[in-house]
């Protein structure tokens, strides 16, 4: 019940307007995860920059079980495997950005898409998270159990050659 494993890895592009670069962008995450996007909507108004409310402004994909874990180690190299403290949250989740995707190893420049960065969010969890998202009988998850931020960085240590530095 201690062991630690990525439950799902979200890969989201922000463009802030819809048309024609939330095409582009939606290109770039079906050619980078082979998997179609889903466009995200603004929950509020901004006057001054331009959003209205339920305004498609991003797309993002949800990716678990080996395609998680095989972009994962491919967003990381792009990093050169080096995450700061400050990239993860007290639960243990973690969360970094790639500035261009053609930083990833193998991906060449498309001139259709143009450049484009995007985050990248590590949701990690035990055994036995289920009780808090089930059906019947649900409840929380008892502190002792909670995944913390120093195990989290253990577990990206050992399991992917990360090197974490202070901020």
């Amino acid at each position: 019940m201690v062991s630690v494993k990525v439950d799902k890895v979200t890969v989201n592009i922000g463009v802030g307007e819809s048309g024609e670069p939330l095409e582009k962008a939606e290109k770039l995450l079906l050619k980078l995860t082979n998997q179609k996007p889903v466009i995200t909507k603004s929950k509020k108004r901004i006057p001054t920059w331009g959003i209205r409310r339920k305004q498609a402004i991003g797309v993002k994909v949800t990716l678990r079980g080996r395609k998680a874990l095989d972009f994962l180690k491919m967003a990381l190299e792009a990093k050169e495997k080096r995450l700061n403290k400050s990239n993860f949250d007290k639960n243990g989740n973690f969360a970094f950005g790639i500035p261009e995707y053609i930083d990833l190893p193998g991906i060449k420049y498309d001139p259709e898409i143009g450049i484009f960065g995007f985050d990248v969010c590590v949701t990690l969890t035990k055994d036995g998270y289920r009780i808090k998202r089930r059906k019947r009988e649900k409840k929380k998850i008892p502190s002792k159990h909670k995944l913390t931020k120093d195990e989290a960085i253990e577990w990206a240590k050992k399991n992917l050659s990360v090197n974490v530095e202070a901020d």
